[in-house]
């Protein structure tokens, strides 16, 4: 059975692992190992413990295994109360394709940065554009275009605020 709850200070470490995984299997279709080696620079188990101060990261773990197989975060953009963003979204590859990763966007928007944010925005590999088109979000000012990092600049306008 999957499981959601609030990061813990204690994932930290096996977050950075499933991260560092999903990346070098799943996003080296995409990437270069160069390029993932240097993102993973800035995704380490400390980084996730200080992110985690300022937004909400859930994870998701297999019970039957008790192992952590997803990790996504919501937080302010750019410190707005109106506007928020999604960040680090990983399921762990062999998790891919059963539907975790809709779950975890949908707990992502039940959380409160979700609700009160006018729009929301994600920065989306190219990996993930795909997936993250079926969940609703576009392409920001209708540039459909990687930026200087490789990414997407992706957004959905919650229909709950006006």
């Amino acid at each position: 059975m999957i499981k959601s709850r609030l990061f813990r200070d204690s994932d930290a470490v096996e977050v950075a692992e499933l991260v560092a995984t999903t990346m070098l299997t799943t996003n080296i279709k995409d990437y270069s190992r160069a390029y993932l080696e240097n993102d993973l620079k800035e995704l380490t188990s400390n980084n996730f413990i200080e992110k985690a101060k300022f937004f909400h990261c859930y994870v998701f773990i297999d019970d039957t295994i008790n192992k952590i197989i997803a990790v996504g975060s919501i937080g302010p953009y750019w410190g707005r109360t109106n506007e928020s963003s999604l960040f680090n979204i990983f399921v762990l590859p062999d998790y891919q394709g059963q539907g975790v990763g809709r779950k975890l966007i949908e707990i992502l928007e039940q959380d409160e940065y979700f609700e009160r944010a006018k729009r929301i925005e994600i920065p989306a590999s190219i990996t993930g554009l795909g997936f993250y088109q079926k969940m609703g979000y576009s392409f920001k000012n209708g540039i459909n275009t990687v930026d200087e990092q490789q990414l997407y600049r992706l957004e959905k306008f919650n229909p709950q605020q006006k």
